[in-house]
C-alpha cells in the first residue's frame, strides 16, 4: 500500500519550513554569518548574506512596506490553495511537490514579516560565473516545481487513451 499524498505533503512541509528556519536562525544569530562572510564551503560555494527584497530571483523587487505585505499576503493566499489542491491530490509525486513548494514559501514569508526580507546565503560560482543566491526554502520551491513538472508528465500517462 502506497502512502498517500497528504502523507507525504505534510511532512515534506514541515521538514522543509523546519530545515529553512532552523539553518537561517543558526546562521544569522549563532554562527554570525554577518560577520564573518563569505565563508568559502568548497571550491564553487560560499555563505554570504542578501536580504531578497523581491521573489525568486530577486525578481519583483519591493521597497515599501505595501509591496512587502503584497508579497506576504499572495504567498500565504498561494498556499492556502496549494492546501486545498493537497487535500484532492492524487499522487504522492504530486504531494511531494505541494509539500516542497509550500513549505518554502511559508518560510520565506517568516523572513519577510521578521526581517522586512528573505534572508539568502548561498552562492554557487565557477570559472567567473555567479549564480543566484538562495536558501534552502527556495532550493525547496525549485525542486518542488520540478516535481510538479513531472507529476504532470506522469498524469498524462495514467489517463486512459481514447481511441
Amino acid at each position: 500500500m502506497r502512502p498517500s499524498p497528504r502523507a507525504i505533503g505534510l511532512p515534506a512541509l514541515a521538514l522543509t519550513f523546519a530545515a529553512d528556519q532552523v539553518s537561517k536562525l543558526w546562521l544569522l544569530f549563532s554562527f554570525d554569518l554577518p560577520a564573518r562572510e563569505p565563508v568559502a564551503v568548497g571550491p564553487f560555494m560560499n555563505l554570504i548574506v542578501v536580504w531578497n527584497h523581491g521573489v525568486s530571483y530577486g525578481l519583483f523587487q519591493q521597497q515599501t512596506e505595501l509591496g512587502r505585505w503584497l508579497l506576504v499576503g499572495v504567498s500565504v493566499v498561494a498556499s492556502l490553495v496549494m492546501a486545498a489542491w493537497l487535500r484532492r491530490a492524487e499522487s504522492p509525486v504530486l504531494g511531494l511537490a505541494l509539500g516542497l513548494i509550500m513549505g518554502g514559501a511559508l518560510g520565506n514569508v517568516i523572513d519577510r514579516i521578521a526581517y522586512g526580507a528573505v534572508f539568502d546565503f548561498v552562492h554557487l560560482h565557477a570559472g567567473g560565473h555567479s549564480w543566484y543566491v538562495f536558501n534552502i526554502a527556495d532550493a525547496a520551491i525549485v525542486a518542488g516545481v520540478a516535481a510538479l513538472l513531472y507529476d504532470s508528465l506522469l498524469a498524462d500517462r495514467r489517463r486512459p487513451r481514447v481511441a
